[in-house]
């Protein structure tokens, strides 16, 4: 009895995230997925383009994108979360607040994409030190993965075992085995192809 019980609860949990997962899907592509020829930051063209800010700044898709990114981080043993200063920074508070809230907190952190002349001179910022610490990397969109593997090589530096990088969108244009290389296991909540076959 006990025993299905817990598979019930399994199946709950599961559709409860499938259901969260299509919320998120509509609300990217309504927001932040667009049919039209574009660069993009890795010098390639495009005939589309994901812009997430509009997704991880809207209430709804904030809480749903946060929601999904912290279910997938319990996958593996993560102690902090952190990115890239601008793109990482929308998701990776949200999850703060989030993780505090379901009572399993997890501080954040980002990394800047230049050190400031002025104030504290650092390149990481957030709670505290990471050395030491199990982390996890996020990343709105992947393309190369180059700049997600700035932040994570950061991170390395700073004494971090970073466990995961995890994007919302991967675009499959091989973010995936420059992780491999690196050594760094990758995941995505999203593809591209999924948006473009919709």
């Amino acid at each position: 009895m006990e025993h299905s019980g817990v598979a019930g609860g399994v199946q709950a949990m599961q559709a409860n995230t499938t259901e969260l997962r299509t919320r998120a899907f509509n609300l990217i592509k309504e927001k932040s997925f667009f049919r039209r020829r574009v660069v993009l930051a890795s010098g390639k063209e495009s005939d589309y383009y994901l812009d997430l800010k509009p997704s991880m700044l809207d209430p709804e898709g904030a809480y749903l994108l946060a929601k999904l990114a912290l279910a997938r981080l319990e996958e593996v043993e993560v102690e902090r979360v952190g990115g890239m200063a601008m793109g990482a920074v929308p998701l990776i508070s949200t999850i703060a607040l989030l993780s505090f809230l379901e009572k399993r907190p997890l501080p954040a952190f980002f990394v800047r994409q230049a050190v400031k002349d002025h104030g504290t001179k650092r390149k990481i910022e957030g709670t505290g030190d990471i050395a030491g610490k199990r982390v996890a990397i996020l990343e709105d969109v992947t393309t190369t993965g180059e700049s997600a593997l700035v932040a994570v090589r950061t991170a390395q530096e700073a004494g971090a075992k970073v466990v995961l990088v995890l994007s919302l969108v991967d675009r499959l244009e091989g973010a995936a085995d420059a992780f491999k290389r690196a050594g760094i296991p990758f995941g995505q909540l999203f593809t591209a192809d999924e948006f473009l076959r919709a």
